[in-house]
């Protein structure tokens, strides 16, 4: 009996031996994963990038916008009350700001009408603040059209995995030969998502920017009529 549960255990010990050590499961990175969502992951990419680079030049252009002289205004003022409508112009050209720009034209209007010189800055005003929002539109349809395009490679894998257990003759299913489409299908709207979510917070941001200078030019427009209104 000894003997017999002596040669059970041998063998039991040969047979674990023998046995293939089962593979490590191998953990999926970053480039593994969007690989599996096809060529719209390479779409999504493209979009990703477009948005990073908006996303900077706008913040480049709105840093530059926001730079100005706490002094610029009493300068000016003191040139127009010293009647040096030149150095004016001149302080104007060198801020190279768009409220530097909006205060210029209105000092080549000195003279006229105040409804004329109201209307003069504001419509460069308007023009500068049409340059700041440049871009943006691409931005707004990068953060509403990427989670669409995720969503097309959701249904384009969908299509591709009951198309795979279409030719399936066997009438087996197999989750190997399923897998490709439906790794497309999770890849793609998590890539479109992402991209879509950092765009509209991209966008939110520069919105709000743009909003604070708008907000500094209507109060240098004021400024300025008002200095033109007071008395000699």
């Amino acid at each position: 009996m000894l003997q017999i549960d002596t040669l059970v255990t041998e063998v039991a010990e040969q047979m674990a031996a023998e046995e293939p050590i089962a593979e490590v499961a191998q953990e999926i990175n970053l480039w593994t994963m969007a690989s599996y969502g096809g060529w719209i992951m390479i779409v999504l990419a493209i979009l990703l990038a477009g948005a990073i680079y908006l996303f900077i030049e706008r913040m480049v252009v709105l840093h530059h916008a926001m730079q100005e002289d706490k002094n610029f205004m009493n300068r000016i003022k003191d040139f127009i009350h010293e009647g040096k409508i030149d150095s004016a112009l001149n302080l104007c050209r060198a801020s190279e700001t768009p409220a530097a720009r909006m205060i210029e034209k209105g000092i080549t209007r000195i003279g006229r009408p105040m409804q004329d010189v109201q209307v003069a800055v504001e419509n460069v005003g308007n023009l500068e603040v049409s340059k700041l929002e440049k871009g943006l539109v691409i931005m707004a349809t990068i953060a509403a059209g990427a989670p669409m395009l995720g969503f097309l490679g959701t249904v384009l894998g969908m299509v591709q995995t009951f198309y795979n257990m279409a030719q399936n003759a066997s009438g087996v299913i197999e989750m190997a030969s399923l897998s490709e489409g439906m790794y497309q299908a999770m890849v793609t709207t998590i890539g479109g998502l992402i991209v879509g979510i950092l765009a509209m917070f991209a966008y939110n941001f520069l919105v709000s920017r743009i909003d604070r200078v708008v907000r500094s030019l209507e109060g240098r427009t004021m400024e300025f009529m008002d200095l033109l209104n007071e008395p000699a």
